[in-house]
């Protein structure tokens, strides 16, 4: 992967990154392309890209103007940018912003607004003047949007047109909210926004149907005029939508491609976004590649799908007639390389978890010792521990070992206002029943019952009520695995517990709480949720913390975790590629069963959860597609055939 090396005066088409190896790598990618490690090291990039140009500018006695996106993607440029002027003085008093869009008919005030969020993440806390802030306003009459459309574009051109536009890009292909089917031609107008762009907002609304219709946008054209593009897009997500934009051809079903037509245009991206792009996907396609392990198994795997061939039916022919030819030159015949492969995929079927004692365990995904570990199953939400993997967790159980479950957060933000009246006027029932006051419960019944903004964030007393209907939940679906209550753990880590859909950063009382379980138990085993894709983007959160706490434990008490493996598992909305997969637990019909009735414990995420993302079925339906889907495929590939199967990645901490 590439960082930045260094970055010039962007008000001109010339910039400086550091490439390497061949061009012919990126020959099918019509745009600029860089690649980082991660978001965040992206983003700081960009962000003193940004600063460069404003102080270019500043030294010149011009303006700045510069073109603002909103949406995940560009919140940590933002957090750079602040830190620089508050420790570094960065001056943004002769800075011009133009925002991409707003939704039509929100206040400006309102929680879910651009204009809200601009403040939140960058106005507020720099010097710009509020007379050179430029937003589309949302909150006017539906005759006066053409002329206020207008009037936006002349307000650019009398800036002198932006220096530096910044862009993040939606699954629909979309930039601004140019949904497909628009024009290259287009200007700031009215748009009516794709389904499945108000479903990936729908968090930000509590639920699909509090989001806005139609939304005021910068056309493609205004977009287009900037001096300097920079796209961002981060997360496995995007991976699709991505190659899409770069290597395809243009079109107004997706109108990011229209960037192609930009002479200084960069895409930046991280890892799990560039990895659909066919340098990083197929790269034996594109020219000569470096074979390594994982490569040869991702190779072969590809290749047996593509040809619709089990492994040890690939021919030399196969191998020659799809750019792998000097894989068999290397390994001298497809028999042994199909063997090779038939035998790693075979080695990572495993029914027992937790290892198999008193057995050679040298081809096996974990130690048979001892034989009955120590097992922390880390679960995000309250019920990402049985959709993600219980059958695992049961079998766990059952095979003797010590399992802790710990959910990390408690979920409260995905409970509905009316399960929660539901269970709070259920309270005061029982308590009217047993002659208990209720008081404090009217107050909270009277808010639930509409008394309040749906843009406020939840107060504490609701979020309480919502997080026991969780953790009730919770534990129903523990104790149906055979766990008993002693070892239920609940951290409710503090960065989790703000009301909204916007978190805090991961803090220090977010690791420690961690840091104390892992000290306390002192796992052989721990299962943590590998699934960036989560749409809330908690999952991330609650697995950094866990890095960070074997991080710390790692350096000041190596001993605790001397014995610790990591197993990941991915979660409700994707699985781990099959040549990713170290440890595949077959599950038999009836651990199937098993495990739908374990997550139908969840009731306030059956029949419509608040976190829905773009797969509208349920999540036990999800989760046995997904399971059934993984056994499909080891069974395409030429191995036994299973009902089910759950797949976990290891990581070598």
């Amino acid at each position: 992967m590439l960082d930045i090396l260094s970055i010039h005066d962007t008000a001109s088409a010339d910039i400086s990154y550091r490439h390497v190896g061949s061009t012919d790598i990126t020959r099918y990618e019509k745009m600029h392309v860089e690649v980082f490690k991660d978001a965040a090291k992206a983003s700081i990039a960009v962000a003193h890209e940004i600063a460069d140009l404003m102080r270019t500018k500043a030294g010149r006695g011009e303006k700045c103007v510069l073109g603002l996106a909103t949406g995940s993607s560009p919140i940590r440029v933002y957090a750079e940018l602040v830190r620089m002027h508050k420790e570094e003085g960065l001056d943004f008093s002769h800075v011009i912003t133009f925002n991409l869009d707003e939704y039509f008919q929100l206040e400006p005030g309102s929680r879910q607004s651009y204009w809200y969020f601009m403040h939140e993440h960058l106005f507020n806390h720099v010097n710009v003047r509020p007379k050179n802030i430029n937003i589309p306003r949302g909150n006017i009459p539906l005759d006066e949007v053409y002329e206020h459309c207008m009037d936006y574009e002349a307000r650019i051109e009398a800036a002198g047109g932006l220096d530096f536009q910044l862009l993040g890009i939606g699954r629909t292909g979309h930039v601004g909210f140019n949904e497909p089917g628009s024009n290259s031609r287009s200007l700031t107008r009215l748009i009516t926004l794709d389904h499945l762009t108000r479903v990936d907002a729908a968090g930000d609304f509590q639920g699909i149907s509090n989001v806005p219709t139609r939304a005021i946008t910068m056309g493609i054209q205004t977009i287009n005029k900037a001096r300097r593009i920079v796209l961002l897009a981060w997360g496995h997500k995007k991976a699709e939508i991505i190659q899409q934009t770069i290597e395809g051809e243009r079109t107004s079903e997706i109108p990011a491609t229209y960037l192609q037509d930009h002479p200084n245009v960069t895409i930046l991206l991280d890892e799990e976004s560039s990895a659909e792009l066919r340098r990083f996907n197929t790269p034996w396609l594109v020219g000569p590649c470096e074979w390594t392990e994982t490569l040869e198994r991702k190779a072969i795997i590809w290749l047996s799908r593509h040809v619709d061939r089990p492994i040890l039916k690939l021919t030399e022919r196969d191998y020659n007639s799809n750019g792998m030819s000097d894989l068999l030159a290397l390994h001298g015949s497809a028999y042994e390389l199909n063997i090779r492969m038939f035998n790693i995929l075979q080695r990572t079927i495993t029914g027992w978890p937790g290892g198999k004692y008193g057995v050679d365990d040298s081809q096996r995904p974990e130690r048979a010792d001892p034989k009955r570990k120590r097992v922390i199953i880390f679960s995000p939400h309250p019920d990402d521990d049985v959709i993600s993997m219980g059958g695992t967790f049961e079998r766990l159980v059952t095979q003797g070992h010590e399992v802790h479950v710990a959910y990390q957060t408690s979920g409260n933000i995905a409970v509905t206002d009316v399960d929660a009246l539901r269970y709070a006027e259920f309270t005061r029932d029982l308590n009217d029943g047993f002659g208990a006051g209720n008081a404090r419960l009217d107050f909270i019944i009277e808010e639930l019952s509409g008394n309040r903004q749906k843009s406020e964030p939840d107060s504490p007393d609701i979020r309480k009520i919502k997080g026991l209907i969780r953790r009730g939940e919770a534990v129903a679906g523990a104790r149906f695995t055979g766990l008993t209550d002693e070892y239920i753990h609940f951290l409710d880590m503090p960065f989790y517990e703000t009301g909204k859909h916007l978190k805090n950063d991961l803090g220090p009382e977010d690791i420690r709480l961690v840091r104390e379980l892992i000290e306390r138990v002192r796992p052989h085993q721990i299962f943590a949720a590998g699934d960036l894709a989560d749409p809330h983007g908690t999952h991330k959160v609650c697995l950094d913390a866990i890095f960070r706490a074997l991080a710390e434990l790692k350096s000041d008490s190596p001993n605790t975790v001397e014995d610790t493996w990591l197993w990941l598992y991915r979660g409700a909305w994707q699985e781990w590629p099959i040549h990713e997969i170290e440890m595949a637990v077959p599950l038999s019909p009836a651990q199937v069963e098993a495990k739908r009735n374990a997550i139908f414990f969840h009731q306030s995420q059956k029949d419509g959860a608040m976190f829905q993302g773009e797969d509208q079925r349920e999540f036990w339906q999800r989760a046995e597609q997904r399971n059934r889907e993984t056994a499909r495929l080891y069974n395409q590939l030429g191995l036994t055939e299973y009902e089910a199967m759950e797949a976990f990645r290891r990581w070598h901490f």
